[in-house]
């Protein structure tokens, strides 16, 4: 079974990405209920080695935040486009969760993920879109901007190959802990 931890998506939000979902020809979308944003894909865990990944995630402690969707862009090696997706903006609270899963995944005896952490939310596979329509679609979206939502927990997700997609199940979700409120100053005082 193939495992990975992600922030699940409201449903308004996956709704609103899947307005972006078309004008690119070859492209296979993501289907809303997929969306998410991967914190760490952990691959095939066996069921001990599981256990011990499921105790370092439910260990962890971060406070929730706010998060945003912005723009889009792709992922290619050489001239191949490999993924199509919606950014995140940047929020360090985002990458600090980030680096506490990496930190305890690893300690839990996963080896270290290597690569630079880029949030996004996938949209499409495209299979070897036209260059020009890809630029089209990359430009009519760049402005493309989510309300902002709240990240009140984080999920582990298994994935089985399905027939046309995968198929993700959440499995357990963590929560973070609240966030501290403003104080409110009085004016009058």
């Amino acid at each position: 079974m193939r495992y990975f931890v992600a922030l699940s998506l409201p449903e308004n939000l996956r709704w609103q990405l899947r307005l972006l979902c078309g004008g690119l020809p070859g492209a296979r979308w993501v289907p809303p209920e997929n969306f998410h944003i991967t914190l760490r894909f952990l691959g095939d865990v066996d069921g001990r080695d599981m256990d011990y990944v499921d105790a370092a995630l439910a260990n962890i402690r971060a406070p929730g935040f706010m998060l945003r969707l912005a723009g889009v862009g792709h992922f290619a090696s050489g001239n191949r486009v490999k993924a199509v997706w919606a950014g995140v903006e940047k929020e360090p609270a985002l990458l600090h969760l980030h680096d506490k899963i990496e930190s305890a995944v690893v300690r839990a005896g996963l080896p270290p993920d290597g690569q630079k952490y880029t949030p996004h939310v996938t949209l499409t596979w495209p299979k070897d879109p036209p260059v020009g329509k890809l630029q089209q679609y990359l430009a009519g979206h760049n402005l493309f901007r989510s309300d902002p939502f709240e990240v009140t927990h984080f999920t582990l997700f298994s994935s089985e190959l399905g027939s046309e997609n995968s198929v993700y199940h959440a499995e357990r979700s963590y929560a973070l802990t609240a966030r501290p409120m403003p104080l409110v100053q009085n004016a009058g005082r």
